[in-house]
């Protein structure tokens, strides 16, 4: 799943360049961003793989976290996510053995409302969106179910996770249900439908406590990648169906330890689950979809209505 990131180096600023310099310099970014383009599509080659993002800690004691895009490039609100088109899920009539059977436990209607927002606001981005210009989400006819491997999860981070998700499914009206512990080891390339670990649905979002170690993409000083993948028959609508999320354990134990750190921890959560859902990086600093996180306020009226309108998806009983 092509997903959202987060770097950390804390708040950036720019100094005064002379014009040389500046063209220098974009001459220099554009070479960097295309071989890193390039690297990447090596890297997270998955074509279904939407909006993974890479969130990293601040330098200081709860330094802002940035974000950058996947490839690593200083251009931090120009993220590479969300462009590449969904893998296509094979016609009615066809042979479906890559994909589970349509429609379990997809519903007629929503099976949630999701809160309207007190303030209206159109400070939000899509990560992907239809040819209708709606937006790409999960369907709200049926439970969003994920798993969570924990085996490295720090003390008291699985109350993060489960306020976090509880936040996203009242924002959005999706209904999450915990399936409780997994042994499934993240990866870059994980598969949307897995029959022998999940029996014959789409793999469910898979939350990982994981190290740099183990996920490769959270190496240096990289705290969490996360994303959804999405399908669609040919040119029709699309809908994420699965998705993945990594945390680095170490990292975050680290900012638990500080000042406010379950709010930095929370607010790195909340930012990638919005990733999961479909959200794009913004450039209003209020938001909690900036590509800084400064103070760990929560979701803002942007990300909240941004969230909303995610919530409100097509029904799909055809995947």
């Amino acid at each position: 799943m092509d997903g959202p990131e987060f770097r950390d180096r804390g708040p950036r600023h720019s100094r005064r360049a002379t014009a040389l310099r500046i063209i220098r310099n974009l001459a220099a970014a554009a070479v960097i961003a295309a071989g890193a383009f390039l690297t990447a599509g090596l890297v997270y080659g998955d074509p279904r793989f939407t909006g993974l993002f890479e969130v990293s800690r601040g330098t200081g004691n709860n330094a802002g976290h940035s974000a950058e895009n996947k490839a690593g490039s200083d251009l931090q609100a120009q993220p590479q996510a969300g462009q590449k088109s969904g893998q296509p899920a094979v016609p009615a009539g066809e042979d479906r053995t890559d994909t589970p059977p349509p429609g379990l436990e997809e519903q007629d209607h929503p099976l949630g409302a999701a809160r309207k927002p007190e303030a209206a606001s159109t400070s939000y981005k899509f990560l992907a969106t239809n040819d209708d210009g709606t937006p790409v989400g999960y369907s709200p006819c049926r439970p969003l179910h994920y798993v969570i491997n924990a085996a490295l999860a720090p003390p008291g981070a699985e109350r993060l996770v489960d306020d976090s998700i509880r936040t996203i499914s009242e924002a959005t009206g999706i209904a999450f249900i915990n399936d409780g512990p997994t042994s499934e080891a993240p990866s870059p390339t994980r598969a949307p439908y897995q029959r022998d670990l999940y029996g014959d649905r789409w793999a469910p979002l898979l939350i990982a406590w994981t190290t740099p170690e183990q996920a490769p993409q959270l190496k240096g000083p990289v705290i969490g990648t996360g994303g959804s993948t999405h399908f669609s028959f040919g040119d029709g609508p699309k809908s994420f169906v699965t998705g993945s999320l990594e945390l680095d354990a170490p990292q975050i134990a680290e900012d638990l330890d500080r000042s406010e750190g379950a709010a930095y921890a929370t607010a790195v959560i909340l930012h990638e689950l919005g990733h999961v859902m479909g959200l794009e990086h913004v450039d209003d600093p209020a938001q909690l979809m900036y590509p800084e996180i400064g103070a760990p306020d929560g979701l803002a009226a942007g990300d909240l209505n941004g969230l909303y309108e995610l919530g409100h998806a097509q029904c799909r009983k055809d995947l």
